[in-house]
């Protein structure tokens, strides 16, 4: 299961929404779906937001294993 840490990466940064948007050519409400997972980001914009966040893409989302068990 993929998991998404944006929200709180763009929190901890203190920048704009909007200034992210435009540093990696998107719209505030497109932003707004990577942060809540309605949409996925592509991988040039995750590695992007990873930049300007200052983090790694392993902090922007996380792979969690799920356990199949019946």
């Amino acid at each position: 299961m993929l998991i998404c840490h944006l929200e709180s990466k763009i929190k901890e940064s203190g920048l704009r929404k909007s200034f992210i948007a435009d540093h990696i050519n998107v719209t505030v409400r497109q932003l707004r779906k990577y942060e809540t997972m309605d949409s996925i980001a592509p991988i040039d914009k995750a590695f992007m937001l990873a930049d300007i966040l200052n983090c790694n893409f392993e902090d922007i989302y996380e792979w969690k294993k799920v356990n199949k068990e019946a």
